[in-house]
Parts: C-alpha cells; structure tokens; sequence
C-alpha cells in the first residue's frame, strides 16, 4: 500500500503566555520564551523537509496553549473534525482554528463535535484505517462516540483505549509504520497494541516516544538516543529536533502540528 502523501501543515506562533500554559511538568522549569520561538522555527524547517507547506497562524495570547493546534481539530483523509477540547482554559481555542481549516476544507467537509462530548487531538491515534482514542482526562466517552459516528460514516473505525497515569494517548503510543509502534508505561501492555511489533521505549525517554512519521521521515525529538537508535535499525530517515522547552508545559512533537 503507498503511503499517504501529507502536502500541508498548520501550526500556531507560541504565545509569550505560553509561559503560563498548563503543565504537569512545573518541575521542569518556566518556559524560555526566546528559546521556544527558536525551537519552533526549526520544528518548521523539520516539517517543510518532509516536502510540506506549513501555514503559519498568529499567537493568540488569550490562549496560552494554543501552539498546540493538534489538540483542536483531527484531519481525517475525508475532512476535518473540530474537536471540544477537555480543558475549559483551552476550549475557546476551537473557534480560533476554524477560519484556517475553512481554507483547506470546505464546509460540509468540516464537523463538529458537541457538548457534552470533549476531545483533544492528542488522543487520537490513526493506526491504518481504524482511529485508536484515549479515553483521558481531557477526552470523555462522549466525545468518543461523536468522533467513532462521524468516522464511521468514512468506512474507518474507532477504537477506545483507557489513559489513566498520562495527558494524552499519543504521549505514550505512536504509530511508526509497517506494524510498528513506539510505546511506554501503561500503554506496554495494552491489548489494544497487542498485535504490533513494539520498541518498549525506556522509562528515561518517554517523551521521545511521541514522533512524526511524514512523506517517508520521521521527526523525533533530540536527545533520546535509543528512540533515534531503535528507528535507524529499523530502517527509517529520521529528523532530529529540540522541542525541550515544550516539555515544560507538556507539550510534544505531534502537539504542535495539524497534518494533512
């Protein structure tokens, strides 16, 4: 099967109140804000590698973890989804994306999930043709059910997955390709991922778990080297980049990009 060829990105400028964004990970330290405008610069360049246009979006400082557009909306081979986002901080940040994605989708190309349904993209995983969803503290049952209805009327399928130590499914579990996952914590024994040649990434790098596969490279955060390692053995083009001052406020490499 040829891999689906991706053309265009959307990210979002990072906001200086990002500096204020929600974080489990306060340990880690404020954010850098000069730094992170550096680090998303060339998390551009790595994505426009890929062969991709990537559309720009203003900050929007009323929302300090907007940069993080996946969480808003899933981009399905058939159209886009405007998600509910869980967090009630991060909710309005819906409205703010649909004016970008009406550039690419016309309307009846775009649907809307409802309260009191809630998701965020970032528990959303595309495996193949069938959707696996984390059931978070930032996505319901509801919202599942809207999302699995609306993908089901595209001939794919959705899949619930329980997430209770993380933020979002994808922090822990990414699709690599050819029956392949990066996975860690609670997700390693899963039966849902029970079928697929698993890298069980090591405790220490957990956050390199979460990668980009795109136009045949991958895009893996720098400085988790047995992540780098485990997908050179297996063959992939990879990409390295810093996304540390992301980390701060719990933030990956997935989060920062609507792809399509």
């Amino acid at each position: 099967m040829n891999e689906y060829r991706y053309q265009h990105c959307i990210v979002r400028t990072p906001s200086h109140s990002c500096l204020e964004g929600i974080t489990t990970s306060a340990f880690l330290g404020k954010v850098d804000y000069e730094n992170a405008i550096r680090q998303h610069e060339a998390y551009i360049r790595a994505l426009e590698q890929t062969g991709v246009r990537v559309k720009v979006l203003p900050a929007r400082e009323e929302f300090p973890d907007s940069c993080f557009v996946e969480d808003v909306a899933v981009i399905t081979p058939y159209g886009a989804i405007v998600t509910n986002p869980g967090a009630p901080s991060r909710n309005g940040e819906k409205e703010a994306i649909i004016p970008a994605l009406k550039e690419f989708f016309p309307e009846e190309k775009i649907y809307y999930l409802q309260n009191p349904g809630t998701m965020d993209g970032g528990d959303v995983l595309l495996i193949e043709n069938c959707y696996y969803v984390g059931i978070s503290r930032r996505t319901n049952v509801d919202g599942f059910c809207q999302f699995r209805e609306i993908v089901r009327g595209f001939g794919m399928d959705a899949v619930a997955v329980p997430v209770t130590d993380i933020l979002h499914l994808k922090t822990g579990v990414v699709y690599v390709g050819e029956g392949r996952v990066l996975i860690s914590g609670e997700f390693i024994r899963r039966p849902e991922f029970d079928g697929f040649e698993k890298f069980e990434v090591p405790e220490e790098e957990a956050y390199g778990a979460n990668i980009i596969r795109m136009n045949g490279k991958i895009i893996v955060a720098s400085g988790y080297p047995s992540v780098s390692r485990k997908l050179r053995e297996w063959g992939y083009d990879i990409i390295e980049t810093d996304t540390s001052e992301y980390k701060k406020i719990d933030g990956g490499l997935t989060c920062l990009s609507l792809r399509f």
